[in-house]
């Protein structure tokens, strides 16, 4: 029974990637469900029924995710460019979903996005890819390595998760004002707290970026610090990366527990090996999970 139930998991898995990295093509449901080796037939209440959101809405989701992220990245890419990339015939037709989504149009999203709005509107997305389809980890997931020290610059967020999207907006701005591209300059995030404290306001992470050069004395918003070396126990996280939650579980709850091995007195932080903001497709974003070892 596991089994099937895990085969049919996978299945389910590989529609979601799929729609991820391949935001362009046809995404209706034969051709999805042709992608899971399901009949079409049933595919769209499978669907359904598994992520509590229909297939169509789901990649509409999906697109304006993307969209979004183009908005605010980027002045280089045109309004109607981003609304027929997110599969809309008119850009007045996209403003249209995208104020009823948001509360912004998108030329105000762009110079001024409320990322409070944005994370509510995409939580149906993110309960799909989080809640209803639990990624299913095994102690063979888990790599033991000897990790160098990394010299980094820290951009601390302490407070709601409701304000975390600004706090990454003016990181990214600061990457880009420095000079530092995520795909040399490597990105870390250092969880120093539950991802849902009970207390919204305790919630507490650190954005890095590995670099030596130094900080600014006068620099507000960034500090030196380092990734401290060491062992590490190494999870790499499959798929969709906004919650990395699942993963810091099963190496809690589980896999530590089963190693011998004990935790060091360094927080869990994770790795991405390219922004998750990124103008590309959601593919490219890597994210390695790291416990630190004694």
């Amino acid at each position: 029974m596991k089994a099937a139930l895990e085969n049919y998991q996978a299945r389910m898995q590989r529609v979601l990637d799929h729609i991820d990295q391949h935001l362009d093509d046809d995404l209706g449901l034969e051709a999805l469900s042709g992608v899971a080796a399901f009949s079409k037939y049933h595919f769209h209440r499978q669907f359904t029924s598994t992520f509590g959101l229909s297939v169509h809405r789901y990649v509409q989701l999906a697109r304006m995710k993307r969209a979004s992220y183009r908005l605010a990245e980027s002045d280089t890419q045109s309004v109607t460019d981003i609304a027929m990339d997110a599969g809309y015939d008119a850009p007045d037709a996209f403003a249209r979903a995208f104020r009823q989504r948001f509360g912004q149009s998108p030329s105000s999203f762009r110079k001024s996005p409320d990322w409070g709005s944005w994370l509510m509107a995409f939580g149906p997305l993110e309960k799909a890819r989080n809640t209803l389809m639990q990624i299913i980890f095994d102690h063979t997931d888990v790599t033991i390595r000897d990790v160098p020290p990394t010299p980094v610059a820290i951009m601390e967020h302490r407070g709601d998760r409701a304000t975390l999207q600004d706090t990454i907006q003016r990181f990214i701005a600061w990457r880009k004002a420095a000079g530092l591209s995520p795909e040399t300059s490597p990105t870390f995030n250092v969880f120093r707290s539950e991802r849902e404290p009970a207390v919204p306001a305790d919630y507490s992470m650190d954005i890095c970026a590995g670099t030596d050069q130094p900080i600014e004395a006068n620099d507000a918003q960034m500090k030196a610090g380092v990734i401290p070396g060491g062992r590490c126990a190494v999870l790499r996280y499959p798929g969709n990366t906004n919650n990395l939650e699942p993963a810091a579980l099963y190496l809690y709850r589980e896999w530590l527990p089963a190693s011998g091995e004990e935790a060091r007195d360094f927080p869990i932080y994770c790795q991405r090996h390219l922004s998750h903001f990124t103008e590309g497709p959601l593919r490219e974003v890597v994210v390695e999970l790291f416990l630190p070892l004694k």
